[in-house]
């Protein structure tokens, strides 16, 4: 419904208003007595002087003799006398009986009970057309606020969600009001920057996980770099040597923190890595445990004949987490087994260091905790909780337990 209907239905009511007062008060100035009925009722009296049972009573009016008495009345609260007549602008007309004149007969035109009766008309007339106004106007205000209002109302909210980072909320469509044009274009607004949000955040997380990757690999060569400076320092006898290999311990001692510090806070923003497992041979994994265990401290090992689900890259960093925490807190042999247990590989990586504490050991998948006994040790806290987390992605698992000599860590794989 358009605005047009509601002021043309409120200039017709205003007009009707109009016409009906000018009716009215030109009806003020018409008030009189009919003049048929008039000479009726004078006829019958004259004629029936004296039997008022027989008079027309069509009107209202008053009988008195030449000298003013009151000789009959139709009813009470009439004109009696021909003063209180003139005031009230009544009809007087001689009664003539046989010639003669009786009295007089004063038609009232009750001036007062017809303005009363005015009155209450146009008071009736200004009811039914202000009625009438209220409810054109009441429903214009709840057009204007179904079809204006309401709708800006939303689109502000709406504004104020986006402004607030909000994207994924909706906005309905709604094409019957005013701002309906609109509402498409605004949430169109929204799924496009929702679209260059995730797009950012996922450029931004990729070059994260890409730093994150990098430094993480790069920490496996620089502490093979690191192990064989320090077997060429207690080997080798020339002081010139040693102060070489020395040197090259200390920049791998630097390379690896700032490594260190730039896995931390890369990993620390990453929302989501990425992991792609698919299904391979399981003869791959003893490949990927050589790599990690660059210190040829596992011995031997088989792994059963199977076909397994994982994702290469993302496995080689399981066993690289492992082996590395291995390294730096027991730094003792290591075994490692491998058996098939219901749907899953499970290859256990053991040493024979002092262990952690029981109550400790589920809080060592979170981010950023380490084990009591790691407060000399470098570190960010970051390496099982990766660890958990590639073998949640790959649908399998991570087990972590206390020997009577050692730590055993438990990779469970599923097998395809």
């Amino acid at each position: 419904m358009k605005k047009a209907p509601f002021i043309i239905l409120l200039v017709v009511t205003f007009i009707a208003e109009a016409l009906a007062c000018y009716f009215m008060l030109s009806k003020i100035k018409d008030i009189k007595t009919d003049p048929v009925k008039v000479n009726e009722c004078i006829y019958s009296i004259s004629e029936n002087y004296g039997d008022t049972s027989k008079y027309n009573k069509q009107l209202d009016y008053v009988i008195i003799d030449n000298d003013g008495k009151l000789i009959y009345k139709t009813r009470e609260g009439l004109s009696e006398s021909i003063n209180e007549a003139i005031k009230t602008r009544g009809l007087i007309i001689d009664l003539t009986v046989d010639g003669e004149v009786k009295g007089k007969v004063i038609f009232d035109y009750n001036i007062g009970v017809q303005l009363a009766e005015f009155k209450q008309n146009i008071i009736i007339v200004f009811i039914i057309i202000g009625v009438l106004q209220l409810v054109i106007i009441i429903s214009w205000y709840i057009y204007i606020k179904r079809s204006m209002i309401t709708p800006f109302a939303k689109l502000s909210d709406f504004a104020a969600r986006v402004a607030e980072g909000n994207l994924d909320l909706p906005l309905k469509m709604d094409k019957g009001h005013v701002f309906g044009a609109f509402t498409e274009s605004f949430d169109l607004m929204r799924s496009e920057l929702k679209k260059a949000r995730l797009a950012e955040k996922k450029a931004s997380d990729d070059k994260k996980e890409m730093v994150a990757k990098l430094s993480h690999d790069i920490k496996t060569p620089v502490a093979s770099i690191k192990s064989t400076s320090e077997i060429g320092m207690a080997i080798t006898k020339e002081e010139r040597t040693r102060e070489m290999f020395g040197v090259i311990d200390a920049k791998t001692d630097q390379i690896k923190s700032l490594v260190d510090n730039l896995f931390t806070s890369s990993v620390h923003d990453i929302t989501e890595i990425d992991v792609n497992p698919g299904m391979q041979p399981s003869d791959v994994i003893s490949g990927l445990i050589r790599n990690a265990d660059y210190l040829n401290r596992a011995g031997a090992f088989t792994i059963p004949e199977c076909n397994v689900y994982f994702d290469k890259l993302r496995l080689q960093q399981v066993f690289d987490n492992i082996f590395m925490n291995s390294y730096k807190y027991a730094d003792t042999a290591m075994l490692v087994n491998a058996e098939i247990s219901g749907d899953y590989l499970v290859i256990r990586v053991s040493d024979e260091g002092p262990g952690v504490k029981e109550e400790e050991l589920p809080l060592l998948k979170e981010k950023f905790r380490r084990g009591s006994n790691a407060s000399d040790k470098d570190g960010a806290g970051l390496g099982l909780y990766l660890t958990d987390y590639f073998m949640e992605k790959m649908d399998g698992q991570l087990g972590l337990k206390n020997l009577d000599k050692g730590l055993e860590v438990s990779v469970y794989i599923r097998i395809a």
